[in-house]
């Protein structure tokens, strides 16, 4: 194909795509991230954010971003063992540990980079051995970065095999672990989100941790959209099933709930996470994160342990959501979580009912095939402790209007 053939077909495609109302728009924001947003000079209800416990422009957050650059500077220009590391790097990866029931973490630039990074780094190495096999047992729903993590593995270490199970399916996993007892594995792991990000739903991690120790796994859980989000205290999905602190490796985010800015971590026994310092080529190979972050980040969890009501908050808002968009007549997945996918079945639909309720008041984006599977296009919703009743009543009455025009309700 010649450079004007391909660019040709990439117009194609492209055209295909907003004629199919599958094409990704951004909408750029006028304000802050928040509760509430300012959009092409209007107010509108924010419901499609990460910002689940409103801290990414919290004042104390924002003045510690503001220490960090005046007392640390602006970037580190470099990696973590030449000269990337400073005192506050240290004290985030301890915190951190702390918080989600590990020994030690290690920090990346992203929960995407930390997932990777683990996979490959402990996989790839061959340890002086010289004929086995590794596995992953990889639930068939789990984030884009567990799947290239495994994916990288698998291209870096031939000798790793991968088998997904269905979603949360506990059953099916163990017919599996099995049927592989008395199969010579050097290293199993049991690769899960803690929440399901399109679903809002929970692994089932006491069954899970159950089972990585009867068959010697090694159990993984990507707590991104979890940390700070649910349990009583917020430290995440083995809290709220009552499994914290036996959790064999955990991985998350300070992009979501911890901040909202970027960066990401792989939590653990001292031992793997001094492996992955040495080992870890998105660590080795990576610009080390920003100070600024590192010190928004410590504050945010200062601000979370200092005062876990703000937790509560996040929860007694998505309660309500959820119980008064069900009383609207839409159908959702059930769940407690502050994602509430709310199901609308095609891809068209749910572009034309986002840009609709953007019209009145309410920002929120579409999801559908690849990303779901085909005919289970949604609107995801994700509650914030930064939304006051007063934005979620507006937002419910947007959703009452546009469910009504578009005959969804």
């Amino acid at each position: 194909m010649e450079i004007r053939e391909l660019y040709n077909t990439l117009d194609v495609e492209l055209s295909k795509m907003k004629e199919a109302k599958t094409f990704k728009y951004e909408v750029p924001l006028e304000s802050e991230q928040g509760g509430t947003v300012t959009v092409d000079g209007r107010n509108a209800v924010m419901l499609a954010s990460n910002n689940y416990l409103g801290l990414s422009n919290h004042p104390r957050v924002k003045e510690a971003a503001h220490r960090g650059l005046d007392e640390w500077g602006y970037g580190m220009a470099s990696v973590r063992f030449l000269c990337g590391t400073e005192p506050i790097h240290f004290d985030l990866e301890r915190r951190i540990a702390q918080f989600v029931g590990c020994e030690a973490a290690i920090l990346h630039s992203s929960c995407f980079a930390a997932n990777e990074a683990f996979f490959s780094a402990l996989l790839a190495n061959d340890f002086g051995q010289t004929d086995y096999q590794d596995v992953i047992y990889s639930d068939q729903l789990n984030h884009a970065s567990i799947i290239d993590g495994v994916r990288l593995c698998r291209a870096t270490a031939k000798q790793t095999i991968s088998q997904l199970y269905r979603n949360r399916d506990v059953k099916q996993l163990a017919g599996v672990l099995e049927e592989d007892r008395d199969k010579n594995y050097r290293i199993r792991i049991i690769a899960t989100d803690g929440v399901f990000s399109m679903e809002g739903h929970l692994a089932p991690l006491p069954e899970l941790v159950r089972l990585a120790r009867e068959y010697g796994a090694l159990l993984f859980v990507d707590e991104s959209h979890a940390t700070g989000v649910i349990g009583k205290t917020g430290r995440g999905t083995p809290e709220e099933m009552d499994v914290y602190g036996q959790i064999d490796v955990i991985t998350g985010t300070f992009g979501k709930a911890l901040g909202g800015a970027s960066g990401g971590f792989i939590a653990g026994r001292a031992s793997l996470i001094e492996f992955l310092r040495q080992k870890s080529r998105p660590y080795t190979f990576s610009n080390t994160m920003p100070p600024a972050v590192v010190a928004g980040s410590i504050e945010a969890l200062n601000l979370i342990e200092g005062d876990p009501s703000i937790v509560s908050r996040l929860q007694e808002n998505t309660a309500y959501f959820r119980r008064e968009i069900v009383r609207l007549g839409f159908r959702i997945i059930e769940g407690n979580h502050a994602i509430v996918p709310i199901m609308l079945g095609e891809a068209a639909l749910a572009q034309d009912m986002s840009r609709e309720l953007l019209d009145e008041g309410v920002y929120i984006k579409g999801l559908w095939y690849p990303v779901v599977p085909k005919g289970e296009a949604r609107l995801r919703a994700q509650i914030s402790a930064a939304h006051a009743r007063k934005d979620i009543d507006r937002a419910l009455d947007a959703f009452n209007k546009v469910g009504k025009r578009l005959g969804v309700i």
